[in-house]
């Protein structure tokens, strides 16, 4: 999540697709000046970069990094300039430097687009949108809001509690007859419960998307969003996608004028509260959440696919993995039903986190191999980034995917799937991977600050799954990685091309068990980036 919630990459295509209408003549771009930094190849004189980026993706800012040597370089795209950071040192320069190089003035822009604002609602955002005036208006109250809803603390326990136990129930329902295994489509599954178990905890009882026609015009919408951004002739090239958001807006109207929110987390009352004080229409506010949906569904899905998946299918990684999670794993000692508490087993995720350096290490290092994510800033005025001149209108671009397949940091094996290369001996190395390396979850005052509820539910998910049941190919074979070039625009990690059709069997001696997750009171954190040293214990 970010402070308005939406994927930083999803800017960065915005950002390209306003550029595309420049070719008709909307706004010239500046000659390069010898003190910016310096230009990229394109083997097509103006658009090339625009080509390169459709067929490559999230891996073009990968492959100029390679040819232009130098921790930044510029992109002349028509009608637009981008500056693209590709080392740590230079992007915690950017951070520091959030004024003049701000996120709230794009943010603002898209989320204006991507979530339909009424032009009265445009003008408020517009309000001290940089915070140049002081902590107020609807962007500044709106990040904090978020911030402290999900900090750390008791309020995020109620969250991850009811998400831990909407996550439990899924399970159970998966569970096959003793002696009989279910097949599924895992990323399909794993959707649909993560959808469920994220909206009841943040919603309530009241959730609109319990129900399945909400859910399924939400992910139309999501599938939609290119051609909402693209802006020309939305009632004819976006029909379906602003149908499906007007039809996701509505219900949350009712669910607003309904009192859904009483029985709520405290973020989704943060949010509306932040909203009703700056005098945002309830339509409007229903939009947003809309938007919002966003960021609490797009990447939970595919980071939990690509963590199951990988766990099962390198060579022993498994196997060393569930002795962790076993280890964790206690029986009830209760004596109130003496017959079915001898087959009760009782997993605490907080212990998960403070006990199982393998699975942490391997579930960041899946973070690193497949998040796609790109912060983005805009230069609010002529100003120097160590040695080279930012030009006022121009864009900066920190993509993660340069950083995160940098050799050089990470070392050789850098674009292979390493799951120990997290593990605290690992990163004690003269040479080992550094938190500031890390980006999957942005940095700075843009920090994704749904990180942690993120990370429980995945943690959650996953190692409940692999404590309860074995998961084999269905075919039979051997496991298979999807290609994930189509990945949405909405994602910051990637989505597989293709789903992956499972066999899921109880474990062996598993058959008969009563299950139960909890999460205990802790102040510690799985600490993943350079800003969560502050929060540890």
């Amino acid at each position: 999540m970010s402070s308005f919630p939406v994927s930083p990459t999803l800017v960065a295509l915005f950002l390209v697709l306003v550029t595309v209408t420049c070719l008709y003549g909307a706004r010239k771009v500046g000659s390069h000046d010898r003190r910016e930094p310096p230009l990229a190849p394109q083997s097509i004189p103006i658009i090339g970069h625009i080509i390169g980026m459709s067929r490559r993706n999230f891996n073009y800012h990968v492959d100029l990094s390679k040819k232009v040597k130098g921790p930044i370089f510029t992109l002349a795209l028509p009608g637009q300039k981008m500056y693209v950071v590709t080392k740590p040192e230079l992007v915690q320069a950017v951070q520091k430097q959030y004024k003049v190089l701000a996120f709230p003035p794009i943010e603002a822009k898209f989320a204006s687009i991507v979530c339909g604002a009424s032009p009265e609602v445009q003008a408020i955002m517009a309000e001290n949108v940089n915070g140049d005036d002081g902590d107020f208006g609807l962007s500044m109250e709106t990040y904090e809001g978020m911030r402290f809803a999900l900090r750390p603390g008791s309020d995020l326990d109620d969250m991850n509690r009811s998400m831990i136990q909407e996550v439990a129930k899924s399970l159970d329902q998966l569970q096959p007859p003793k002696g009989e295994s279910t097949t599924v489509d895992m990323y399909r599954w794993l959707r649909d419960v993560i959808t469920t178990a994220t909206t009841r905890s943040v919603y309530g009882p009241m959730n609109p998307y319990d129900d399945p026609d909400i859910v399924d015009a939400f992910w139309e919408f999501e599938s939609g969003l290119m051609s909402i951004l693209i802006g020309a002739l939305p009632s004819l090239i976006a029909r379906k996608p602003v149908a499906a958001r007007t039809k996701v807006a509505k219900a949350f109207e009712k669910y607003y004028k309904a009192g859904g929110l009483n029985q709520a987390s405290i973020l989704a009352k943060k949010r509306y509260q932040v909203e009703v004080s700056n005098n945002v229409p309830l339509e409007d506010i229903a939009r947003f959440e809309v938007g919002n949906s966003l960021a609490i569904l797009s990447n939970t899905a595919p980071a939990a696919f690509w963590t199951l998946l990988f766990l099962h299918s390198h060579p022993g990684l498994i196997d060393d993995i569930r002795k962790e999670i076993d280890a964790c794993t206690k029986k009830s000692t209760t004596t109130t039903n003496a017959n079915a508490n001898a087959n009760t087993l009782t997993l605490d995720i907080t212990s998960l986190k403070e006990n199982c350096p393998l699975f942490l290490s391997s579930y960041q290092e899946v973070l690193r191999h497949r998040s796609t994510g790109t912060s983005v800033r805009e230069v609010m005025e002529d100003t120097y980034l160590d040695q080279w001149l930012l030009k006022k209108g121009a864009m900066v671009q920190m993509p993660s995917r340069v950083i995160h397949e940098d050799g050089g940091l990470w070392g050789a094996d850098v674009n292979e799937y390493n799951p120990r290369r997290f593990l605290p001996e690992e990163k004690k190395k003269k040479n080992g991977p550094r938190d500031s390396c890390f980006r999957a979850f942005g940095g700075g005052k843009t920090l994704c600050p749904g990180r942690h509820f993120a990370t429980n539910e995945i943690l959650a998910l996953v190692a409940t799954f692999i404590a309860r049941f074995d998961m084999v190919p269905k075919d039979g074979g051997k496991w298979r990685i999807p290609t994930a070039m189509n990945t949405n625009v909405a994602a910051v990690v990637m989505q597989p091309d293709d789903d992956v059709k499972v066999e899921i069997k109880t474990r062996p001696g598993f058959d008969g068990v009563r299950w139960v997750v909890n999460l205990r009171e802790s102040d510690s954190i799985f600490a993943m980036v350079t800003e969560d040293s502050g929060e540890t214990v």
